[in-house]
């Protein structure tokens, strides 16, 4: 009985090495390029996008292939089958609609600087907003201040927060300005009510921006593209190289965004740790 009890908690502790740990392990993925090394993290709950990834990158599909697209404080874009044999200054990086799947979207990934992403056609041609995955971007961005991101807050929000105070506070403006008055504490209780009222219909208006705390820490710090948020699907993100990322967004370029120098992709290497 003690040799079998043994032999179990073995096979427990085995299990729990292995298994447990094997289901934790992280993926990562390192990008050789030309300007430099770039390392990123792919996220394990966005698994048709990291897996197709993967296997793309496993197969060398995106060796020897350039940054298409370089754009100073909004993103890299590259890994296009038609731009490894693309000569000098010609216009490449058009993507492979046979690669496309369909979205997968997650409201707690944002484009701030380092987000590997998925690119795709418009909405006009790609409705269902199906990723591209023949290619890739990683966001650079801007730092944007608090007061910039109220501001485009307000703006979005202002057809909504209209409609709202026509419904809720002008109807009964005169009377609170009579309550504000005779009785400012329950003034303040009225004005918190419909404020609760507002706000409910702006969070319920399609197309609404309210940033979160994270969203407002990363894009008021590292910065990011706040515009492509709820568009793109994202699928990672930069741990290391955010240098190499810089530099590649500054080269100098062509009117297609493709850098007058070409920065080429020999190598993307996936791991586990």
């Amino acid at each position: 009985m003690m040799i079998k009890k043994t032999i179990v908690s073995a096979l427990v502790l085995f299990i729990s090495l292995t298994g447990i740990n094997a289901q934790n392990d992280t993926t990562f993925v390192t990008f050789k390029t030309t300007a430099g090394t770039m390392k990123a993290r792919l996220y394990d709950n966005v698994p048709n996008h990291v897996s197709t990834f993967i296997k793309r990158a496993q197969s060398g599909e995106y060796n020897g292939t350039l940054f298409t697209r370089v754009i100073k404080d909004f993103m890299i874009q590259g890994g296009a089958p038609d731009s490894r044999n693309a000569p000098a200054g010609a216009r490449c990086g058009f993507g492979d609609s046979s690669a496309e799947i369909m979205p997968e979207l997650r409201p707690e990934y944002f484009h701030k600087k380092g987000a590997l992403a998925a690119p795709r056609q418009d909405d006009k041609i790609n409705p269902q907003k199906k990723s591209d995955m023949s290619q890739f971007f990683i966001v650079q961005g801007k730092v944007y201040s608090g007061g910039e991101l109220d501001t485009l807050e307000k703006v979005k929000n202002y057809p909504a927060r209209k409609k709202a105070l026509q419904e809720f506070y002008y109807p009964v403006r005169g009377q609170l300005q009579i309550l504000k008055m005779d009785n400012p504490r329950e003034y303040n209780k009225k004005i918190a009510e419909i404020n609760e009222k507002i706000d409910s219909v702006i969070l319920a208006t399609p197309g609404h921006l309210v940033f979160t705390e994270e969203q407002r820490k990363a894009y008021t710090t590292i910065g990011g593209c706040h515009h492509l948020d709820g568009v793109y699907t994202i699928y990672g993100e930069l741990v290391e190289g955010f240098d190499v990322l810089d530099n590649i967004a500054n080269q100098k370029k062509d009117k297609y965004d493709r850098p007058l120098n070409d920065v080429r992709i020999l190598e993307v290497k996936v791991e586990k740790k």
